[in-house]
């Protein structure tokens, strides 16, 4: 038993972790109630890319003030144990899954004469993942990505609290890529962006 704990914390830390969809931002792409499985170490051996999921920290209460958990007890302690070796999803609310839309250096600006965002002056055809009915944007913006830094959205736009809003942050604070939904069975696959940013040029 020790043993499965101890490998099971090694696998959570380094390499994979089960996070919890609590809410609709990503829809249909992730639907409330989803456990995703999230890479960590992937970031250990290439950068972060346009169209990948991401899970992140908070950057600067992007999710306003939490409050209290109500915590204590032992069950609640059991949970957050459980919670920390694998066990049981991560249901925090002190981070956040977005699509990366621009990485450094880029320019994201939204929209075209087609109603498209652009990336580097690129139109995205994002209707392999934008939420059904969704336009990319009701806000009209431009934004240059610092060096360093994220433009997230999520893919349900008009449901979604992101860079639009609160801008860029920093990449360090991407705590891997999600990259399955593994509950429940129903919903199993695979998440990406089905090659929405090939061919984005260069910033």
């Amino acid at each position: 038993m020790a043993l499965s704990l101890i490998i099971a914390t090694v696998v959570r830390i380094f390499l994979v972790q089960a996070f919890l969809i609590p809410s609709g931002s990503m829809e249909d792409t992730l639907l409330v109630g989803d456990r995703v499985l999230v890479s960590k170490i992937s970031l250990q051996f290439g950068d972060i890319n346009r169209g990948d999921v991401v899970v992140f920290e908070d950057p600067d209460r992007w999710l306003g003030a939490q409050a209290p958990d109500g915590g204590g007890g032992v069950g609640e302690a059991v949970k957050d144990i459980f919670e920390f070796v694998g066990v049981l999803p991560d249901d925090s609310e002190e981070h956040l899954i977005k699509r990366v839309i621009g990485v450094g250096g880029d320019t994201v600006a939204c929209c075209d004469d087609a109603g498209h965002v652009t990336v580097n002056g690129q139109p995205i055809d994002e209707s392999a993942y934008l939420y059904p009915g969704d336009s990319p944007s009701l806000n009209e913006f431009e934004t240059t990505v610092p060096e360093g830094e994220l433009f997230v959205m999520g893919d349900h736009r008009s449901n979604s609290g992101d860079s639009r809003i609160h801008g860029t942050f920093p990449e360090d604070l991407v705590v891997g890529r999600a990259f399955a939904v593994a509950w429940p069975l129903s919903r199993w696959g695979t998440i990406g962006s089905d090659g929405a940013f090939d061919g984005v040029p260069a910033p």
